[in-house]
């Protein structure tokens, strides 16, 4: 929903504007997406071919099968592989959520008229960002972690959450400081309370330019996952480093691994590039 300040607003420009629809341009950008991700695969593993082939490493793809699945006596059974993925997957997810909101509650006490807030968000922003993750992941898992009772898990998870939640607050904070200052000035006219003039007005307009950045801070909050294997949290790179110590299979699991999250990102940024679209024309008929 946007408030209209201007004047071209005129039946004669609605049927101007193009009608919104499928578009064979959207489908080649995912087409060429995916193709320049799985050209880049085999890239890289035509060089870890090339690199095992000088080493003369034996390669084994027909033991990796197991690690996905087994039958055993007609019983199917999950292999390390798929609770690994599930685990990076549970653990993207929760650290993703609490990640955007923490980057809106950090957004929102910047821009506000509270001092202390803004002094804290800034605090917060400053030692964060300026930190290597490994150690604030040294710091949640040896120090808070026993003082107030949380496992590895959520360890790994509040570390992500705080880390990726510095970045995603100042995208938040771009975005809405984005939206046309008439858009801010028209709401206090009508006598929006604040709290619906960001709901329903400023926030929904910037949106569109959120999703873009934020889309790329997800997709490295998924492969920043892979650090708390160093707690070691049962995620896929976990899982991967326990195969090839039993194994020795490093190539062939580290290739797969990649493969599983690169699957992962590019799925990912499709899904967020259909929501922006569907968003950018939900924003579009509302103008009309």
């Amino acid at each position: 929903m946007s408030i209209d300040t201007t004047s071209d607003n005129s039946p004669v420009e609605r049927r101007r504007r193009p009608v919104e629809g499928f578009h064979w341009g959207d489908f080649r950008r995912n087409a060429r997406q995916v193709g320049s991700a799985i050209l880049t695969f085999i890239v890289i593993g035509w060089l870890i071919w090339r690199g095992a082939e000088a080493m003369e490493y034996n390669w084994q793809w027909y033991r990796v099968q197991p690690f996905f699945y087994r039958v055993v006596d007609g019983e199917f059974i999950w292999g390390p592989l798929y609770w690994g993925l599930l685990q990076t997957i549970k653990l993207a997810i929760v650290s993703g959520i609490l990640a955007v909101l923490i980057g809106f509650v950090t957004a929102f006490a910047r821009m506000s008229n509270s001092r202390g807030g803004g002094l804290i968000a800034t605090w917060y922003l400053e030692a964060i960002r300026n930190t290597p993750l490994l150690v604030q992941l040294f710091l949640f898992y040896f120090v808070l972690a026993p003082i107030f009772g949380i496992d590895r898990f959520w360890s790994g998870v509040l570390c992500l959450a705080f880390f990726e939640g510095s970045f995603a607050a100042e995208i938040i904070r771009g975005g809405i400081q984005g939206v046309d200052r008439g858009q801010f000035e028209a709401s206090d006219s009508v006598g929006l309370t604040v709290k619906n003039k960001y709901r329903y007005i400023i926030v929904p307009q910037a949106m569109p330019l959120i999703l873009p950045p934020l889309t790329g801070l997800l997709i490295s909050l998924i492969k920043h996952s892979a650090i708390v294997s160093v707690i070691a949290v049962s995620e896929l790179t976990t899982t991967g480093l326990n195969l090839i110590s039993d194994t020795f299979m490093a190539f062939e699991i580290w290739f797969i691994i990649a493969g599983i999250y690169l699957v992962l990102t590019i799925s990912l940024s499709m899904a967020v590039g259909q929501l922006e679209k569907k968003m950018n024309v939900a924003h579009k008929s509302n103008n009309t």
